[in-house]
């Protein structure tokens, strides 16, 4: 909405949205439950009535029943009043984002197994927290692992349950990854691998038996923290979608319809590291994505440039950071892929203080192009998964890269920063510089 009225000022814009409010931020939720946030309402980064001012018609608590393509119109309901809403469009932005992907467990229904995902979702959470002290949390991804830290923060028991071989697996590798659960252990977390959990049932002393392929956990309380799928059902039969449902979109958020446009979890991205697209639902993407519709919703302006996925979490103090593929998805991409690592303080020894970084590159063995990055540190690492991040964007060697242009100064690194010293690891292992 931000860049239809700056850049089509005469415009005229209505918003249909389903909820109350526009634009919350998921990861308030374990910031909020782990004490950093104290008001959920803080977390929201729009505010419906700053575009009303601007003439926009926010319609909110308003939900589209269907959108006809052809004839160019949509119809909604006011859920409060009941009544239908008969509209129409010359350009349409789809930004419905996605829906939890509830998995399929007996007893799922029973109302202390919770969901976490929106803002009403977070308020219910953050409320059963302060009757509940013992929480299962299903799903070790990042909203899992989050949410396991801000609920041993309160003062909670928290068992991670994870159906895969480690934790953050869409994120990171096994050697990195097991840094993360040994920390995760260390602040008190029971986490549990390669465990699927298969049923939810109510116990004569008010708490869950969680039943999996492991063990079973007696809890007062679950949050269910799964994947998502794109929420595109309303654009299915009339524009191209992916697979998955993801709706399609050419680089400048145009759909196959030349009047619908589309960003945000309801799409797909384009992956440079595969060179490919790939269903990746990011805060960061959807909002880059809806800036670009923005701006050529009426006339093609700015193409995206794709993206390396990249992230970052601060767990317990330390900052954790991945950029393109891991090792291992490098190699399901057909790569063949190396790793090299570098492990050492971050700046001099004889400062007054410095910190250990561990850092996993990724790198085709047969260009020498860089892949992917994970990193972790007491040191603020996350703007170097940035640097990876450009590299990766701009098809960097790791020979490029192990002389890339860095700062110096005792204060922030060695003579040679450590993002050109993994990258020098690397060249060492493919015994020596690319000759060209």
């Amino acid at each position: 909405m931000k860049q239809i009225l700056k850049y089509y000022p005469d415009a005229d814009i209505t918003v249909y949205e389903r909820h109350a409010e526009i634009s919350y931020l998921s990861c308030g939720t374990y910031l909020h439950l782990g004490g950093e946030v104290k008001n959920l309402d803080d977390v929201f980064y729009a505010n419906p009535d700053e575009f009303t001012k601007q003439g926009v018609k926010m319609r909110m608590i308003h939900d589209v029943i269907s959108i006809n393509a052809k004839e160019h119109s949509i119809l909604a309901q006011n859920l409060k009043t009941k009544e239908l809403v008969h509209d129409s469009y010359d350009k349409l932005i789809m930004a419905t984002g996605s829906i939890t992907a509830i998995p399929a467990i007996s007893g799922i229904e029973n109302p202390k197994v919770m969901l976490c995902k929106t803002c009403d979702q977070a308020h219910e959470l953050y409320a059963a927290a302060k009757t509940y002290h013992t929480v299962a949390i299903v799903g070790a991804g990042y909203a899992g692992v989050e949410l396991a830290e801000g609920y041993i923060k309160s003062g909670h028991e928290v068992v991670l349950i994870e159906r895969g071989p480690h934790v953050l697996k869409e994120y990171m590798d096994p050697e990195m990854s097991k840094k993360v659960e040994i920390m995760l252990v260390e602040h008190g977390v029971k986490v549990l691998t390669n465990t699927t959990v298969t049923q939810f049932s109510d116990l004569k002393n008010e708490k869950v038996n969680v039943k999996t392929t492991s063990c079973d956990c007696s809890v007062d309380m679950v949050a269910i923290a799964p994947g998502v799928i794109p929420q595109s059902d309303l654009l299915k039969g009339q524009v191209d979608l992916s697979k998955n449902g993801a709706i399609v979109t050419d680089p400048y958020m145009g759909t196959s319809d030349p009047d619908i446009f589309a960003a945000g979890d309801a799409t797909e991205v384009r992956y440079n590291p595969t060179l490919g697209q790939a269903y990746i639902p990011l805060a960061s993407h959807a909002v880059r994505q809806g800036t670009l519709a923005g701006i050529n919703v009426l006339d093609k302006r700015l193409k995206s440039i794709g993206t390396q996925a990249t992230t970052g979490m601060l767990l317990f103090g330390k900052t954790i950071a991945c950029t393109g593929l891991t090792h291992e998805k490098a190699k399901a991409a057909n790569f063949n892929t190396g790793i090299a690592y570098y492990h050492g303080n971050y700046r001099p020894d004889f400062m007054p203080t410095t910190a250990e970084i561990t850092i996993e590159l990724v790198y085709d063995r047969n260009t020498r192009k860089v892949l992917g990055a994970q990193m972790m540190s007491d040191h603020e690492v996350s703007q170097s998964a940035n640097t990876i991040s450009v590299v990766i964007q701009n098809g960097n060697t790791i020979d490029e890269l192990a002389f890339l242009d860095m700062l110096f100064s005792p204060n922030f690194d060695e003579p040679f920063n450590y993002l050109n010293l993994v990258a020098q690891a690397a060249v060492d292992q493919e015994h020596g510089y690319w000759r060209k």
